[in-house]
């Protein structure tokens, strides 16, 4: 059932592969105008080039302009699409927000949400502010990384319809803060499919008391 609508304002592809703190990074992502295909791997024209970032389940990663306008200050100015290394950049989306395995169909695309995205120092030398990823962290407003479970093209404008939302209320957020044990158990017995690194933590803080 469709619950929300939004729109697609970016599709963003690696422009340049550059020096990062532990090695080369595709961080720099820049907008496409035209189509862009999307599969299993991410889109087209992009690269992925951490292990620990990649992978089918950060096949795309999800940021929104909400969020990224947040750190206006931080950074000098409205954050271009594409500076936080995002693939898509959304309006009207609750990114960060979202929960555990929702999907999104954004056109003929169907993306799932898996992960939280672990900002890491290369962010940080990407925008030339130091400890900006640290401060992405704090704030919760990471970005959902996405499975894609239908391939399909993209492009900007495109609705983004909010195609399945899973029945507990653990939220992207909510994982990249941590869980609370409580948190983590509902996700446990949700029985929705988890990202192995997203499994791992949930079943330490489960077994947590508080």
């Amino acid at each position: 059932m469709t619950r929300h609508l939004a729109a697609v304002t970016a599709v963003c592809v690696v422009h340049a592969v550059k020096p990062g703190h532990f090695h080369e990074t595709a961080i720099d992502k820049r907008p496409r105008t035209a189509r862009v295909r999307v599969d299993e791997a991410g889109l087209a024209g992009d690269e992925q080039r951490d292990r620990h970032h990649g992978g089918p389940d950060a096949a795309v990663y999800v940021y929104a302009d909400e969020e990224a306008a947040l750190f206006a200050g931080t950074l000098g100015g409205a954050p271009r699409p594409g500076l936080f290394g995002e693939n898509l950049r959304t309006s009207g989306l609750d990114v960060s927000g979202a929960r555990i395995g929702e999907r999104w169909s954004v056109g003929e695309v169907l993306l799932e949400v898996r992960a939280p995205r672990t900002p890491c120092p290369n962010l940080s030398l990407h925008v030339g502010v130091p400890g900006f990823h640290r401060e992405l962290h704090r704030s919760g407003r990471v970005g959902a990384m996405c499975r894609v479970l239908q391939p399909g093209e993209v492009e900007p404008g495109l609705p983004v319809l909010v195609d399945h939302v899973p029945d507990h209320a653990v939220t992207v957020a909510d994982v990249s803060a941590g869980l609370s044990p409580s948190a983590a158990r509902e996700l446990r017995d949700s029985g929705v499919d988890l990202a192995p690194r997203v499994r791992r933590l949930v079943l330490r803080r489960s077994r947590e008391t508080g």
